[in-house]
């Protein structure tokens, strides 16, 4: 069967790629053709857009290069009308995502199967109507994620797992324990994925960890930032950094300041005490809407799966190298809040479940197909 795959982003890439492999021993006859990454493209198939050409992040950014977005939607909905693939796989990324499901099922009739939901239970609740409407099948990969559809949308989904637990778990399996040996004990700073992400978060987040002299601060660069940006920000500073060595550096940190998103939920399945920081502007008007509009109390996934604060969140108004200090040093070994933060890890992987998120999604994407449902 004929497989339409669009990511807007690296950790879509890393997901979807997994994903297709799975379907690929699923049904021997698949073919692909996407928007996405290298990974991807390394699975096997036809590249059409870089996710590189895709991923614009806030206001400012998404108003700039509008006229390239609205060009990547049309090409994108002519090039799968041209293909008429069996199913579209949509991952995450809802912006541009939920404009192609609306032509794919409208205009073409064919299945759409999303594949990682969009965060709507956090904000823009409204897109449900959307997802109702044009979205055949949903893939969760957060156990609240069905509640949250079942119990309060009555829109049936299916939770598959967590693929990033059987990333981590994988990697943890096959690793030979190799990495920079930096004389002292390491604090990891993962401070985003985007460039604005980048700006915001990481110049504090050094600043933070500097304070601690009996460690190493460690950078994990982000796929696709190139070196240079990364420079103005470290120089200096005696922070390393480390290249596709996110993994193995988390396999080697004492504690960690990590930005929101799936960075948080890696971390904590590595059982590294961990901070999470995300600096906003105007951050008191942010706190205040914080409160009043987002539809959950959290923004880390631990806490989001765990029900509870399980790791601190520095954010808006509370975002500071004052309080990242005193979030490090509660967590670094010999710190009160190491040991009860490492307890609510053991529950956040209890709740995910059992692994082989990619392989269960796959089972039954194929499955419906060839039960002719669409």
């Amino acid at each position: 069967m004929k497989y339409y795959l669009i990511a807007g982003e690296a950790s879509g890439d890393l997901h979807a790629s997994r994903l297709m492999q799975a379907l690929k021993g699923e049904d021997p006859e698949a073919s692909f053709r996407f928007f996405g990454g290298d990974l991807m493209a390394a699975v096997g198939g036809t590249r059409v857009r870089h996710y590189r050409e895709l991923a614009y992040m806030g206001f400012i950014p998404v108003l700039t290069h509008l006229p390239t977005i609205l060009g990547n939607m049309r090409s994108c909905k002519r090039d799968i009308a041209r293909w008429r693939p069996d199913a579209v796989i949509l991952i995450d990324y809802p912006g541009f995502n939920l404009s192609i499901a609306k032509y794919v099922r409208a205009c073409l009739g064919l299945p759409v199967y999303y594949y990682i939901s969009p965060k709507i239970w956090a904000w823009k609740e409204y897109r449900i109507k959307d997802i109702k409407r044009y979205v055949t099948e949903m893939f969760c990969i957060l156990p609240f994620e069905t509640d949250f559809y079942e119990g309060r949308h009555h829109f049936h989904v299916h939770y598959v797992g967590n693929p990033t637990a059987d990333e981590v778990e994988g990697f943890r399996a096959a690793y030979d324990g190799s990495f920079a040996d930096y004389g002292r004990p390491v604090i990891a700073l993962l401070a985003g994925s985007r460039r604005q992400e980048i700006k915001d978060n990481l110049p504090a987040m050094v600043e933070a960890a500097a304070a601690f002299t009996g460690y190493q601060p460690v950078l994990a660069a982000a796929p696709g930032i190139e070196p240079a940006y990364y420079e103005p920000f470290i120089a200096g500073t005696g922070v390393a950094v480390v290249y596709n060595q996110t993994y193995p550096l988390l396999a080697h940190a004492s504690a960690a300041l990590v930005t929101s998103g799936t960075a948080t939920l890696e971390t904590a399945l590595f059982g590294v005490p961990q901070a999470v920081c995300y600096e906003t502007p105007l951050p008191k008007l942010i706190a205040y809407l914080r409160h009043h509009i987002l539809k959950v109390k959290y923004i880390s996934l631990v806490n989001l799966i765990a029900g509870r604060e399980v790791v601190p969140e520095l954010v808006a108004d509370t975002f500071s190298v004052a309080n990242m200090r005193a979030a490090l040093s509660a967590i670094l070994p010999g710190g009160h809040g190491r040991q009860p933060m490492l307890d609510g890890y053991a529950e956040v992987r209890r709740r995910l479940g059992k692994p082989g998120a990619p392989a269960n999604a796959a089972r039954i994407m194929v499955e419906l197909l060839g039960k002719g449902k669409n």
